[in-house]
């Protein structure tokens, strides 16, 4: 086959096309499914912290401990499993303050992706 012949061939044009465009879409799926959890868990993190805060203030038979606090936030911050001792207590002038500070690992971690900590807080009046 000459060479002028083989640059006019159009056969497995569609797979080489396809080959090259593979990585970057699966970054975008990647990219995607990634950001999605990233924002779950840090909306899970404010609500818990939200629902404690208020807990705090409002209902002190079940909420009247810093670890029974802790343990509502994270009851509460849903569909993200997280452990109570992420979450702090504290008292400052705004009221009940509850904070969390939680370092999100991502799934494609392995390939030198960086961890982000997520950090959320809510505050009560007394």
């Amino acid at each position: 086959m000459s060479f002028i012949r083989a640059c006019r061939d159009q056969r497995g044009a569609t797979a080489v096309e396809f080959a090259l465009t593979l990585p970057a879409f699966f970054m975008l799926l990647f990219g995607i499914a990634e950001g999605g959890l990233l924002v779950w868990t840090q909306l899970g993190m404010q609500h818990g912290a939200e629902m404690a805060a208020r807990c705090a203030t409002v209902n002190t038979t079940l909420c009247g401990s810093t670890s029974a606090i802790q343990t509502y936030a994270a009851a509460q911050a849903y569909g993200v499993n997280l452990a109570a001792s992420i979450f702090t207590v504290s008292a400052p002038a705004c009221g009940n303050q509850v904070s969390a500070s939680y370092p999100f690992q991502f799934l494609t971690s392995y390939w030198g992706t960086p961890t982000l900590t997520l950090s959320a807080s809510a505050c009560f009046p007394k």
